[in-house]
């Protein structure tokens, strides 16, 4: 069976950031296997000097190698993360023990090692991840308060309100109004 060599990179949640990495490698003339939440695959690694470009414009991206074992854990769990969240409705187990099934280490070891790298809780940063999605389904408005508490695991809408203005500071509605406006052209005068 034929190795293949990774990078881990760090800060890629969602479908449109493997894109982007897929086009920064494609730009590059850096061929991959793959490109997937948190890991760029190929059949041989980069030489430095190439990898070093690509280094630059990942981090004009956004993105960021992972170069530490314990930065890839914590990576590991963030991918997790993003996937849990994307597939939400379908889940049968909790957070932890999703994470806990892919990563073999006890929940709490990982809880402590991603604190202590991201400054802040597994928890913390999964209702963050919830949040952005939230405001990014209000932005697109293609469905109700309703839809989307559903959609993205919370238990009503009244639950998803308060986590909502507890992270921003506006209620969902507010958010939704203040987007509208700034998307309106204005009136010629």
């Amino acid at each position: 069976m034929a190795t293949t060599a990774k990078l881990v990179l760090k800060n890629m949640v969602c479908p449109r950031c493997i894109s982007s990495v897929e086009r920064i490698f494609a730009q590059s003339g850096i061929p991959v296997l793959h490109v997937a939440l948190g890991e760029v695959a190929f059949e041989t690694m980069p030489d430095e000097t190439s990898l070093d470009e690509v280094k630059g414009k990942l981090a004009d991206a956004g993105f960021e190698v992972i170069e530490t074992r314990l930065h890839k854990l914590v990576e590991d769990i963030r991918r997790l993360i993003a996937q849990y969240l994307s597939d939400i409705g379908q889940q049968k187990t909790n957070l932890s023990a999703f994470i806990t099934a892919s990563i073999p280490y006890d929940y709490s070891y990982l809880s402590d090692v991603f604190s202590s790298v991201e400054g802040k809780s597994i928890e913390q940063y999964f209702i963050l991840l919830r949040i952005e999605k939230v405001k990014e389904s209000l932005v697109y408005d293609q469905f109700s308060l309703t839809e989307i508490a559903f959609q993205l695991g919370f238990s009503s809408v009244h639950h998803l309100s308060a986590q909502f203005k507890k992270v921003t500071g506006l209620t969902p509605s507010h958010f939704k109004a203040v987007g509208a406006a700034r998307r309106r052209p204005l009136d010629k005068i």
